[in-house]
């Protein structure tokens, strides 16, 4: 359902969200009082500011750990090995990024990165799914990265510009990689062209696919004016967004629109095998257990050619009916939170996160 309600509406607006009583409430308080927060014990103190800020930043399983996320803010961002760098979840470099304590001092939550920054975060994890491509935060980047990519003339000039080259990263689903910048510029500098270029060998297909857009070995400066380094970067940083914002609901929901988007090039088992989140869609929907993955390759790929139709996943129709069944043996296996029911969606006041259009939806889904 929650699948079927993003794919069928994907650029819903934030605008009933920041509307909503509770996000505009705390929002007004957030505002008003970060200012006067001169330390680090103040912030963690004041629960309100502090839990804002954690859910604005996608941390609220989190905020009840204040010992740890002290150490998060007084190890700060600026040392590679301190303590918010060295964990594996980059959320945590980008809150001590934010409430820069160590660097700022006093002043570290006068900036407007604290401020406004923290309040379209907020508003942004406070929709109930997906996300919208009008919003302040997402057009700034968008707008950044049209305006500047094509200035951009050699690999020093793309590692350079933090903004463009995170944007890239992320469109791609490379964010892990965002402090690798020596591994990036080995995958940049080899191309596609050769087999056996340093892109080519690697397991994850997504580092040829970034070479093969950024192609500066084969066309110098003239690599980011072409049409894939630019729309379609943009297009594939929406969907990206799309799919980490669904995930946060709903792990099947994003692995379904990621399937969704990866289908039309599934020609071999292969692919689906060199995939962990395809493998996982397939075995799901398929009802297989996972220990299956550990069986000998040959074999597993022999099985999916034997129950799939490749060429089905280039019909929509065909696709949707596959996915609806993973979505619903996902659930199965899963368990769908109480709070998430429909009957529970129903019952709560508009003040708990559900839009008018999604009510609607949900009681269209019920008949």
């Amino acid at each position: 359902m929650s699948y079927r309600l993003i794919v069928r509406d994907i650029d819903r607006s934030l605008q009933q969200v920041e509307k909503q009583p509770i996000v505009e409430r705390e929002s007004k308080y957030f505002l008003e009082n970060i200012a006067k927060v001169k330390s680090i014990d103040e912030f963690v103190d004041d629960t309100r500011l502090f839990k804002y800020a954690m859910k604005a930043f996608g941390l609220s399983d989190m905020d009840y750990a204040k010992a740890f996320m002290k150490k998060v803010l007084e190890g700060g961002v600026k040392e590679p090995d301190s303590f918010a760098n060295r964990l594996s979840d980059k959320k945590y470099a980008e809150f001590a990024r934010t409430f820069d304590f160590v660097a700022h001092g006093e002043k570290a939550t006068v900036y407007s990165q604290v401020k406004d920054g923290t309040i379209q975060r907020y508003q942004l994890e406070a929709a109930l799914a997906g996300v919208s491509f009008d919003h302040p935060l997402m057009k700034a980047q968008v707008e950044y990265y049209a305006a500047h990519i094509g200035e951009v003339k050699s690999i020093d000039d793309f590692l350079a510009d933090d903004a463009l080259f995170s944007f890239a990263m992320k469109a791609y689903g490379l964010a892990d990689k965002l402090d690798d910048k020596a591994f990036m510029r080995k995958v940049l500098e080899g191309g596609v062209a050769d087999p056996d270029s340093f892109a080519n060998r690697q397991s994850d297909p997504k580092y040829a696919e970034f070479a093969a857009v950024f192609d500066f070995a084969a066309r110098g400066e003239e690599a980011t004016t072409y049409i894939p380094a630019q729309h379609g970067v943009v297009d594939k940083y929406m969907r990206q967004t799309l799919e980490e914002n669904a995930g946060t609901q709903n792990e099947g929901v994003r692995l379904a629109l990621y399937f969704q988007r990866k289908a039309q090039s599934i020609t071999t088992p292969y692919q689906i095998l060199a995939d962990k989140a395809l493998g996982t869609v397939v075995r799901t929907a398929l009802g297989l257990p996972d220990a299956i993955a550990k069986a000998d390759l040959d074999k597993q790929a022999a099985m999916l050619k034997e129950r799939l139709d490749f060429a089905d996943f280039k019909d929509p129709q065909k696709l949707d009916k596959f996915l609806a069944r993973f979505t619903t043996m996902w659930e199965l296996n899963n368990g769908t939170p109480a709070a998430a029911s429909p009957a529970v969606l129903l019952a709560q006041p508009v003040e708990f996160g559900i839009s008018t259009d999604t009510l609607l939806a949900l009681q269209q889904l019920r008949r």
